[in-house]
């Protein structure tokens, strides 16, 4: 009898492992209702009175903290939300509609946080548009930054009471033949503007990265190089600014034509447009030698740079420029004038100057980017190459080099006259 007992006991043990195993499983698969997933394509399965809601596996993490959707088709009204919702949300509910969740609405650009009333928050979105949800870093007091994006531009944030680990990214739809194209694994490079740069990174010195890789301080070009649509660019996290107003690259490999350019750009730079090509931005190109500046036709400028060149760019900045509005700190004033009267004097790699070349601009107390010209100057092994006075964009101006030939590559030191 008591072997009977034992067995039985024994049987009963191992159900309830399975049943604990099987409980598990669910905690990480991923939960649908009204909408089914083929591969990376999700697609509304209902018939527009029911909300079809994918929440998914795993939530986001400091690892893992950012996602998106492509929006394939709008279907007939467009009702697709993107946002963040506990692990057990009811699926017959949008995302932000319930407490605890939060969600960009595509049909209206309302921001919706725990309420089924939104409030206006960026642009709508339609077909073909990339909508994106990620968490900030710096968590702090039981708040959590949630930022969301379009098209690779950040629209806006929100601060609401949770932890990373609670929150799961969450797509909802509302609408006969809407899709979406899901990637939970995409990463977001663009970074809250600290006012500097980091020093002494390398691949974290890099916002924006598109058929170039990255090694250290290398930058090699690895796109098709067949048109010119076939731009490989790299831009960095920050902008130029009182601080860090200089950078240089050296042509370690030419490649097969040298269709190098250095110059500055504003943030959402179009990827695949050289540098100089398109609007809010200037662009030295080492192979003819010319100045781009938003326009696909250059203007003569300087001479042409060649393997083993040192080509550089910066920004001489009224005296007490300050990004934010303020005045300027006197330290800063004081090291720009110092630099702008003398170019550098020897302390940059490659930059030299020459006596005479440094006058400033006019003084522009507490003018804002976006209203305010400054100069910008190009360098090639060391000798100033010549200046153009332009317009600062809102947000400033970015470090941006463009390649397009197969075998290019370049060394990018973005800070040579610190340390």
């Amino acid at each position: 009898m008591d072997d009977i007992n034992l067995h039985y006991r024994f049987l009963n043990w191992r159900r309830r492992i399975r049943e604990i195993r099987e409980v598990r499983a669910v905690r990480y698969r991923e939960r649908l209702k009204r909408m089914l997933r083929d591969g990376d394509i999700l697609r509304y399965h209902g018939n527009s009175d029911e909300v079809g809601c994918f929440v998914a596996a795993r939530p986001l993490s400091r690892r893992n903290r950012y996602f998106e959707v492509t929006i394939v088709d709008t279907g007939v009204r467009g009702m697709i939300a993107v946002g963040l919702v506990p692990q057990l949300y009811k699926l017959d509910h949008q995302p932000g509609w319930l407490p605890h969740s939060v969600a960009f609405h595509a049909d209206d650009g309302k921001l919706y946080n725990g309420n089924t009333v939104g409030q206006q928050f960026g642009p709508k979105c339609c077909r073909g548009d990339r909508v994106g949800c990620g968490i900030s870093l710096d968590a702090d007091d039981g708040q959590l930054t949630v930022f969301f994006t379009k098209n690779g531009k950040e629209v806006g944030s929100v601060e609401i009471p949770a932890s990373p680990e609670a929150l799961y990214p969450a797509v909802g739809m509302h609408s006969l033949g809407e899709e979406v194209l899901l990637d939970l694994n995409a990463e977001w490079g663009m970074e809250e503007d600290d006012g500097q740069m980091i020093v002494d990174s390398h691949e974290e010195d890099w916002g924006r990265l598109h058929d170039v890789k990255v090694t250290g301080t290398l930058l090699e070009y690895v796109g098709k190089g067949k048109s010119i649509v076939d731009v490989g660019l790299a831009q960095a996290r920050r902008p130029l600014n009182t601080r860090f107003h200089y950078y240089e690259l050296e042509i370690t490999d030419a490649g097969e034509k040298c269709y190098i350019a250095l110059g500055l750009a504003r943030r959402d730079y179009p990827k695949n447009r050289h540098p100089g090509w398109s609007r809010g931005s200037i662009a030295y190109h080492a192979d003819d030698g010319k100045l781009f500046q938003g326009s696909g036709v250059g203007d003569a400028f300087g001479p042409r740079c060649f393997e083993g060149d040192i080509m550089g760019c910066g920004i001489m900045f009224p005296r007490d420029f300050n990004p934010d509005g303020g005045a300027s700190s006197c330290a800063a004033s004081k090291c720009l004038a110092i630099f702008c009267l003398h170019l550098g004097g020897g302390w940059g790699r490659g930059f030299r100057g020459e006596e005479g070349d440094g006058e400033l601009l006019p003084e522009s107390r507490n003018i804002k980017p976006g209203t305010l010209k400054a100069s910008v100057f190009f360098t090639r092994n060391g000798k100033v190459v010549g200046r153009r006075e332009v317009a600062l964009p809102v947000g400033g101006f970015f470090p941006t080099i463009g390649m397009m030939s197969t075998g290019e590559k370049v060394r990018v030191d973005l800070h040579p006259l610190s340390g």
